[in-house]
């Protein structure tokens, strides 16, 4: 008996036909170059250059460039570096947990998910060195052996993120190129030239035998098993930065469920912002349809009631508490200097994913990507809110301020998300934007049980 091909598991019959097509379409996004893609790359690779360029220049002048000014010594470095990291957690959640619950509709948006948890994760990692400012000091929050005899300091916020953001980044980059493999030997056999011998390199070998396939099942089952308790510790870490602190408006208990809830919320709307023009622009309606919008779309209006209710909850228990420093923070959040960023927050997290009752507008294409925008930057401002009212507003009224972000701070906050974007566009052209043998899996077992679209 001949070994089974790469491209499908040996479990399943074989369906020639619908095989090379799902090919031909996932991998068409990987050939060719437009004009407008090529735009794009040099729109982003402009922006990363010029914070790179801001961020030498804070190096040497110093983080005063970046607003860091008594009483707000954490700024929108930081808020970005917690909004990136909510990013990253819908990957894990696409793919792990719900891989956990065999849920079918993860598998069209799983692939895009995936990279864009690692995308992120990079991304929020830079901020770690970009926020303290000596970067030349970096290796201090590193618990290797040294000269110095000395252990970090693992009290410090810093330590906890660095060590939330390795273990993260590790799983995530692992899950992902395992899952990645099955795809890698298709475009292997597809390609020429160089090319070819990259994916050859990638694929590790694979050849679609059946001690392949159970090997891989096993390895992304117990992948799944290892990231899906990372979707909650680690931006539970992230969230005791604020919580263990005594600073008003962040010593709350409820920090570390909130921040994991807004953090599902904005990836899941990250992936609609990003699938919504890839869908359109390489013709995948076929594979990313009704049903995976409708999905997701549930699962934003869910996190929105979760997140709406943490807001509630603060308001209330601030109220409840009778601590008039916490009251303040809370009143002034709503109507005080930054009532702009608080009521931009509740309108883009809070009322406008309520239109999500509707299954009409669950499906609306130009309503989804619309929504998911907003909720993008509603998360956003949620994390400038928190972060910045909060030391803005302490316990002495003398030394309040209000805290505006410079030129520099916004640079390179531009060019956080051209980073991420870049990375995304070139991953479409080296890597399937989709999961090539997932899909065949989905399309032999409509045809085994006569399913319809339910079956995705």
């Amino acid at each position: 008996m001949s070994a089974p091909s790469a491209t499908a598991p040996s479990a399943l019959p074989a369906a020639p036909r619908r095989d090379s097509k799902i090919n031909r379409d996932i991998l068409a996004v990987m050939d060719g170059i437009s004009p407008g893609y090529l735009l794009l790359v040099a729109i982003c690779l402009l922006s990363v250059t010029a914070a790179g360029a801001t961020w030498i220049y804070q190096v040497y002048e110093g983080l005063g460039i970046g607003g860091y000014t008594h009483p707000t010594f954490w700024g929108v470095y930081i808020v970005t570096f917690v909004f990136w990291v909510g990013i990253a957690h819908a990957g894990t959640l696409i793919s792990a947990i719900l891989y956990l619950f065999r849920a079918k509709w993860r598998n069209a948006i799983n692939r895009s998910a995936e990279a864009m948890t690692v995308f992120a994760v990079l991304t929020a990692a830079q901020f770690l060195g970009i926020h303290v400012g000596r970067i030349w000091k970096s290796y201090f929050i590193l618990p290797y052996p040294n000269q110095r005899g000395l252990w970090v300091n693992f009290r410090s916020p810093l330590e906890w993120d660095t060590f939330a953001i390795t273990t993260y980044a590790t799983i995530s980059i692992v899950f992902f190129f395992v899952g990645l493999l099955p795809d890698l030997a298709i475009a292997r056999d597809r390609a020429r030239g160089l090319k070819k011998l990259i994916y050859t390199a990638l694929a590790l070998g694979w050849q679609g035998t059946a001690r392949q396939w159970k090997s891989h099942s096993r390895s992304v089952l117990h992948l799944s098993g290892l990231a899906t308790p990372l979707v909650l510790s680690v931006h539970s870490v992230v969230s005791w930065d604020f919580a263990m602190s005594i600073v008003p408006g962040w010593h709350a208990t409820i920090f570390a469920p909130y921040f994991v809830a807004g953090a599902i919320f904005s990836g899941f709307a990250m992936v609609l912002t990003v699938m919504i023009p890839v869908r359109r622009i390489y013709g995948l309606e076929e594979y990313i349809n009704d049903y995976h919008f409708e999905n997701m779309a549930r699962f934003l209006l869910l996190t929105s009631w979760i997140v709406g209710y943490a807001y509630a909850i603060e308001y209330f228990i601030a109220w409840y508490s009778g601590v008039e420093p916490e009251q303040t923070t809370f009143w002034l959040r709503a109507f005080g200097p930054y009532w702009f960023s608080t009521w931009t927050m509740i309108s883009c997290n809070v009322i406008f994913p309520q239109l999500f009752w509707f299954r009409r507008l669950r499906t609306h294409i130009p309503t989804l990507f619309v929504v998911s925008t907003l909720i993008n930057i509603g998360m956003w401002f949620e994390r400038y809110v928190i972060i910045i009212t909060s030391l803005g507003n302490e316990y002495d009224p003398a030394v309040w301020g209000i805290y505006t972000p410079t030129w520099a701070e916004l640079t390179i906050f531009a060019g956080s998300f051209s980073f991420f974007a870049m990375l995304f566009l070139l991953f479409m052209k080296f890597f399937p934007v989709i999961a090539i043998s997932e899909m065949k899996e989905l399309a032999i077992h409509e045809r085994a049980h006569g399913a319809g679209q339910g079956g995705h």
